[in-house]
């Protein structure tokens, strides 16, 4: 019977096949440890030479790492091995031998690694990383089908920038200029005002060179906008929404986080509701904590971040920033015009922003007036003007970056290894 190394659970004391490959090996004496993968898990394959014939026991001894293999043998118990189970191994069929595999068990650079991330994903520590990429992911769309959200797909390539910067990679489509998009939330807040509630998922770009742990030139983002909800309304979806995700992972991903040798006990406070402070507060936070180098209206870096963060066991919301340092569709607050209906969420342990959300302008000539001051004219950005003008609501929106996420869940140090395959196997990156 053939199965997967995930369901051998459901085959306890039964003989199965297993298609898997060679992860790793040792032998001593009259027995052989087979380290197997298959693609759902990793289980450890005993081939004892008292039970099984010469020809396979020898072979066992020889095969090669990352060599593809039907294994076939009894499932059993075993408390030792993280998955519980093992197999007693009565057979071994080679399908390809592999040779000279380039990623072998001594400890490799990142930058090797990444040039050969094809290869490295076979590894324990980057599959357990894509298990929980691949939950935050399911979880997603979980949340936001039992909230009510219809999942919309913007364009990639778009005539317009969402920010209102420069950072975009340009291309021609036909005889007209294009960027790959840097959001697609001009668009969602158009299917918002059609469907009421809608995310979107898919990738994103920013053409600014940055040799960081944090930061990437294209990631995935999920960008959720809302009809009828206001600023307040969208911090409650978010942390009921982060705090969904991370529970889901603590739950489905209980052998992955083991794997990574992750500090669980830092996640499972992570329930909603977050603490709150305003970026007169944060900025007042700062100066106490010695930092001269950050005044009122200025955007915070990495040590910012971290400071604030350092302070809470949960992600906290920095909130209200000056209108001029953020994007140009962000609603100031009526109370103080010189602060925007905004938030940045704030992640534990140093990982930095992981949410940035508004509400949106909704009156009309205030949007005419951003349009002027940042020059924004043209059909580029006329239809997104538009919204404002027939049947314009109280709107809000934000974005969730999915690898700096994952990064902080898996309790990642680099966030490049969340990415399955950087653009040319790593050669756009700087």
């Amino acid at each position: 019977m053939k199965t997967t190394i995930d369901q051998v659970k459901n085959h306890l004391d039964e003989t199965v096949t297993i298609g898997s490959w060679l992860h790793n090996k040792r032998s001593s004496g009259k027995i052989a440890f087979l380290q197997l993968r298959d693609g759902t898990g990793f289980i450890q394959g005993v081939v004892p030479k008292s039970a099984v014939s010469e020809e396979v026991f020898e072979l066992s001894k020889t095969l090669t790492q990352e060599t593809s293999l039907y294994v076939t043998g009894k499932v059993v118990e075993d408390s030792r091995s993280p998955l519980g189970y093992e197999l007693q191994v009565t057979d071994v069929e080679v399908i390809q031998e592999a040779e000279d595999y380039p990623i072998t068990p001594k400890e490799h650079g990142t930058e090797f690694l990444m040039d050969h991330r094809h290869l490295w994903l076979r590894s324990k520590k980057q599959h357990a990383i894509m298990k929980v990429r691949n939950e935050i992911i399911r979880s997603t769309y979980e949340f936001f089908n039992q909230e009510g959200f219809v999942k919309v797909d913007p364009p990639i390539l778009t005539g317009a920038s969402a920010e209102g910067t420069t950072e975009l990679f340009h291309t021609k489509y036909f005889d007209e200029d294009a960027y790959l998009s840097q959001s697609g939330q001009l668009y969602m807040e158009a299917a918002a005002m059609a469907l009421g509630r809608v995310f979107s998922f898919g990738p994103t770009f920013r053409a600014e060179k940055s040799k960081t742990r944090r930061h990437l030139i294209e990631f995935w983002m999920i960008e959720p906008e809302m009809a009828f909800m206001d600023h307040d309304d969208s911090l409650q979806m978010q942390e009921e929404y982060v705090s969904h995700v991370v529970q889901s992972v603590l739950q489905n991903c209980k052998l992955e986080l083991e794997t990574l040798e992750r500090d669980t006990s830092k996640l499972e406070n992570i329930k909603a509701p977050f603490p709150r402070i305003t970026y007169d507060d944060a900025i007042q936070f700062l100066k106490d904590q010695g930092f001269d180098d950050i005044d009122w209206g200025d955007d915070f870096g990495a040590p910012h971040e971290t400071a604030i963060a350092e302070a809470y066991d949960k992600p906290v919301f920095i909130t209200h920033f000056p209108v001029e340092i953020k994007a140009f569709y962000m609603k100031p607050d009526p109370d103080n015009p010189n602060v925007a209906l905004c938030a940045d969420l704030i992640a534990p342990e140093g990982y930095g922003e992981i949410i940035g959300g508004s509400e949106r302008i909704d009156d009309f000539e205030l949007m005419k007036q951003r349009y002027q001051e940042h020059e924004l004219d043209g059909p580029a950005y006329e239809w997104y003007l538009q919204l404002r003008k027939y049947g314009s609501v109280p709107h809000s929106g934000f974005g969730l970056g999915l690898e700096r996420t994952v990064a902080w869940i898996a309790g990642i140090e680099h966030i490049r290894e969340t990415i399955p395959f950087p653009r040319l196997l790593n050669r756009l990156y700087p």
